[in-house]
């Protein structure tokens, strides 16, 4: 449709969408958005993925944003179609992840009848959403869509979403681009306060014992270099948040692995010795702090740089606060930041580092899940995406594989997701075609979006599919065993289906492995094979994730398992 034409509420949709620069949508139709993909008929340009579920196309634009940095997007239908991208509104917005979700609803002749198929998508995502529109005059279509995209992806990011009527969607006007913004009280830049940086810079240069904690708005907003420059300067030694890692290279000599629930020795026993904690992009979460009250005890000061005031103070009193976007903040901290009082305090983290590395158990017999995560780092050089699902499998691959880029860490924090993993990768495999991702998934995670095997065969998206197969809920199993007196309660997959098989029955190659031997030679053949292909693991059944901090307690007081 050209610029000038009359077009239809689908029809400006799409030229709107394109407009913004989306390359790909990925979605499931149905009848009250029909009219919207009718229109994509006669729109070569206009890139669509169909997706087997609603929730596996949102996680798809969600591993889509997260990996390029761009607005993700998704579409459904009305009903039961919206309501299953719930999850995964509440996964971005936990996270911070700019999408726009684009649902369709009943007619506005017909609205608060329960027609058929109706859901007030609006009120019930309310919550989880960083604004909502519902198009009640197709006028409004251009500018709204304009500042959905500017509102997901400016300040604190996260999910828009864009509910419009069916007979909204066959209105028809003249089309005409705009950007055009009504946005009364929204202010998305924010003034630096030069003298809260330079008072975080003072207090660094006097500091002796100080640690950085760097979270996900390190990634989100481009900032590692800058990170990188300011640990040059001040000597600072950095622990990362889950969502923090690949936003500073795990090779660097002053990093110290994850910290938290199951943080590194080196990471936990800084936070609690340190004089000044210094938060970058994290937002103290429950399962980084663990216990409030005896989180970093020896701390004079604790500063936090974020770029959502609300998240100042809120979980830890500070004395510090430096509000505005984390790239913005250290470029000027940069420029006056000095060397800390940190020698002394470097000799003994890192000595903590190598006395007390992350480690296992080896076997001749089983195959551990921790070697198949140093082998795929080893053999990828830290340079894949990498995204996950969530349980053991998900803290193995923060704890073991070595993140030297940004955005190559794909994994939902904190919603904790099941069945996000594999999807996400497909929405990361679509942003940067020419890019290695893999997906790690648990057998219990991979259940939950199996289908999404179907786009990868037919759109020949070379994701690698890797399955950790213990045949347990392993997490739910180890606080079983930890907390509730080894009670062990509905945790047995051993009735899950042949991976191979099952990938094989949706046309992807399907490989196994239950030694190093099979290990190491099936990972080989999945990488040199082109396209997708799913490699199952076969992993003992009774390994646990250590460290691990139990709730109720200090970060101090870690579980070091065999290693205690």
């Amino acid at each position: 449709m050209e610029k000038s034409k009359r077009g239809t509420g689908s029809e400006i949709l799409l030229r709107a969408l394109l407009t913004e620069g989306v390359d790909c949508v990925f979605g499931y139709p149905g009848g009250n958005v029909l009219y919207i993909y009718d229109a994509m008929v006669s729109n070569p340009d206009f890139k669509h993925i169909l997706t087997r579920h609603e929730q596996g196309a949102i996680h798809a634009a969600d591993g889509y944003a997260r990996s390029t940095g761009k607005v993700g997007v998704c579409i459904a239908t009305s009903g039961p179609g919206a309501t299953n991208l719930v999850t995964g509104i509440a996964t971005a917005h936990m996270d911070s992840v700019p999408l726009v979700v684009i649902t369709g609803n009943v007619p506005t002749t017909v609205t608060g009848t329960d027609a058929f198929q109706e859901a007030d998508i609006i009120s019930m995502t309310m919550s989880i959403t960083k604004h909502s529109y519902q198009v009640r005059d197709v006028h409004d279509l251009p500018r709204m869509i304009n500042e959905a995209f500017h509102i997901a992806n400016t300040g604190r990011k996260g999910p828009v979403l864009i509910d419009i009527p069916k007979d909204v969607s066959n209105h028809t006007i003249l089309f005409q681009p705009t950007n055009q913004m009504n946005l009364p009280g929204y202010n998305s830049s924010l003034n630096l306060d030069q003298m809260e940086i330079d008072k975080l810079t003072q207090v660094i240069a006097e500091s002796e014992n100080p640690i950085i904690i760097a979270g996900g708005g390190v990634v989100y907003s481009d900032a590692s270099q800058e990170l990188m420059e300011f640990v040059k300067i001040t000597r600072i030694p950095v622990t990362t948040t889950l969502l923090g890692l690949s936003g500073f290279p795990s090779d660097h000599d002053l990093w110290l692995g994850m910290l938290g629930h199951h943080g590194t020795y080196a990471a936990n026993t800084a936070i609690q010795n340190a004089d000044l904690v210094i938060s970058i992009g994290s937002r103290f979460d429950d399962r980084v702090t663990m216990k409030l009250d005896g989180f970093a005890p020896n701390a004079k000061r604790i500063a936090h740089i974020d770029i959502d005031p609300a998240e100042i103070g809120k979980n830890i009193k500070t004395d510090i606060a430096c509000v505005g976007d984390i790239k913005a903040v250290l470029k000027y901290a940069n420029t006056k930041a000095k060397p800390s009082l940190s020698g002394s305090w470097i000799t003994k983290v890192l000595e903590n580092k190598s006395m007390y590395p992350l480690r296992y158990k080896d076997s001749d017999t089983e195959l551990k899940p921790q070697y198949v995560l140093e082998m795929i780092s080893e053999t990828t050089e830290g340079n894949a995406i990498i995204t996950t699902d969530v349980g053991q499998h998900q803290m193995w691959v923060a704890q073991f594989y070595k993140f030297k880029h940004p955005r190559s860490l794909i994994t939902s924090g904190g919603l904790g997701t099941m069945g996000f993993g594999f999807p996400s990768a497909i929405g990361a495999q679509i942003g940067n075609p020419n890019r290695l991702v893999i997906a790690i998934n648990g057998d219990g995670g991979m259940q939950m979006c199996a289908q999404e095997m179907a786009i990868c065969a037919i759109y020949h998206i070379p994701v690698k599919i890797v399955v950790l197969n213990n045949q347990v809920l392993g997490m739910v199993k180890q606080q079983q065993e930890l907390m509730y007196g080894r009670r062990f309660s509905h945790i047995d997959l051993a009735g899950s289906p042949d991976f191979v098989k099952l990938a094989e029955a949706y046309g992807i190659k399907g490989l196994r492995a239950k030694n190093k031997e099979e290990a190491s030679l099936i990972w080989q053949e999945a990488l040199q094979t082109p396209g997708p292909v799913l490699v199952e693991f076969v992993v003992s059944k009774d390994e646990n994730v250590y460290p691990m901090v139990l709730a109720g307690t200090t970060l101090d007081q870690m579980i070091m398992g065999d290693f205690e």
